[in-house]
């Protein structure tokens, strides 16, 4: 997802990022040994204590040394925006943040922000209760910051961009956004990461192709696919073993899963080298953790989490 995100930045021409973070950050690290991402150089921050995302924000620019424009993107929104456009908007305003829009059918999840005709902020609502909501175009995780606003960041402690920074900018009168009807996703959900996957292997992400899709699902060719399997929009990543007569629908399996024969797993997201026990069914939303085992015949369904960390 990581490098998915770094790709797209790398083609409006970013050459340098600064990756936020806090939760485990050895695996990031680790994972990229020469500190390039998608071609684009990377420093890290790496906080000792939760900062909450506008601290966050202080604190990897601080680590950085940035004094100039910058962007800011979530790790966990997976979109094609037009970052190149979204800068030449920033520059037109004059302002001193601006955010990228994104309309949905459910804006109660997210950040709404009502705008004037000119792309002004009038304020910024955080997750307003269902059916409140002033409009339905939502904070989508990108933005473009002046190195002022780092400046009406408290320099220690927790601070919220959304509850925090937006309103007081919003109130100052330099805060603008620019709707955008892109390709976009908050990854942050198990059902949404269901959804990046679904959305890649039936083009809906425009982006991102993968080869040798079949009937709407794709396996890696190290992984091992009983023929009398059925899969409907399933991933197989490398090396997993699907056994005689399994269904999956909607789901992913990570490098290494098992599942034995018989089973039927629907709408869920199996991770590395985790074993599904024969004649198993498994239901939305089951989440199994790496190495977990799920015993013959089990039955699950409903807010699953199996595993973890």
């Amino acid at each position: 997802m990581i490098e998915c995100v770094f790709e797209e930045l790398a083609s409006h021409g970013v050459t340098d990022a600064v990756l936020s973070l806090g939760y485990l950050p050895d695996r990031f690290m680790e994972a990229y040994p020469s500190s390039i991402i998608a071609g684009v150089n990377v420093t890290y921050a790496v906080e000792s204590e939760p900062l909450d995302t506008a601290g966050a924000i202080r604190f990897a620019a601080e680590q950085a040394g940035l004094d100039e424009t910058f962007l800011v993107v979530n790790g966990d929104v997976l979109t094609n925006l037009d970052v190149t456009k979204f800068l030449a908007f920033h520059r037109t305003k004059g302002g001193e943040a601006t955010i990228a829009l994104h309309p949905v059918e459910d804006p109660s999840r997210f950040g709404v922000v009502p705008t004037t005709p000119q792309g002004r902020v009038i304020a910024f609502v955080e997750k307003p209760p269902p059916g409140e909501a002033p409009t339905n175009l939502i904070n989508a995780g990108t933005y473009i910051f002046e190195p002022s606003v780092l400046d009406r960041i408290a320099p220690t402690g927790r601070v919220s961009i959304e509850r925090d920074t937006f309103p007081a900018l919003a109130a100052a009168g330099v805060l603008y956004a620019m709707p955008d009807d892109a390709y976009w996703l908050d990854t942050g959900l198990p059902n949404t990461y269901l959804q990046a996957n679904l959305d890649i292997l039936n083009g809906r992400d425009v982006r991102h192709s993968v080869a040798k899709i079949v009937n709407g699902s794709w396996s890696h060719r190290s992984s091992k696919v009983a023929k009398s399997a059925t899969l409907i929009n399933a991933v197989v990543d490398r090396d997993c073993h699907v056994g005689a007569n399994v269904v999956l629908e909607n789901v992913v399996l990570l490098p290494g899963a098992v599942i034995e024969e018989g089973c039927e797993v629907r709408f869920s997201i199996i991770g590395p080298e985790a074993v599904i026990g024969r004649f198993s069914k498994l239901g939305a939303t089951c989440v199994v953790g790496a190495k977990e085992h799920v015993a013959p015949e089990s039955e699950l369904s409903g807010d699953v989490r199996l595993g973890g960390v």
